[in-house]
């Protein structure tokens, strides 16, 4: 029997290296069979963007982002599970976050990472503020409903 499964979460202003992540989970690991990653970056907005700013509370989004990976170790046979979120000025073409799932079968990990970025972006206590490259404040983002609505259907009856 394998150790369990801890999810790997980190909050930070630094970039990171998604193979390097995946190295890092697949490791010494012959059992897995599908890693499925997905990576977040910061749009442009049409060309309307110089920079996102993303703000958090720390204890409060490690806590929730633990308690969804928890979620996803939870409905479905995970082998790993890295999220890892960015905070800070971010420039259009930059990673945001980064969801990496391993499991034995592809099904798992592309249910599991969808699974994470619905709730990451509905639930994860993150706030943005845009900055127009005609400058000036562009005001903090509001959450979007059909975040919202995606999220929705992975509840259980």
């Amino acid at each position: 029997m394998s150790a369990p499964v801890v999810p790997l979460i980190r909050i930070q202003a630094e970039d990171f290296d998604t193979s390097a992540e995946v190295a890092r989970l697949t490791r010494g690991r012959h059992d897995i069979g599908a890693v499925v990653t997905f990576t977040g970056l910061c749009r442009d907005e049409g060309g309307r963007l110089t920079a996102l700013e993303l703000e958090h509370y720390p204890a409060m989004a490690e806590a929730e982002i633990a308690r969804i990976a928890e979620q996803a170790m939870e409905r479905w046979p995970l082998d790993g599970v890295s999220v890892i979120h960015r905070y800070g000025r971010i420039a259009p073409g930059d990673n945001i976050v980064l969801v990496v799932t391993a499991s034995t079968h592809r099904h798992a990990a592309f249910d599991a990472a969808s699974f994470l970025m619905d709730y990451l972006k509905s639930r994860a206590p993150f706030w943005k503020k845009e900055h127009p490259k005609e400058g000036g404040d562009g005001g903090w983002v509001d959450a979007r409903e059909d975040d919202a609505i995606a999220a929705k259907r992975w509840q259980r009856s």
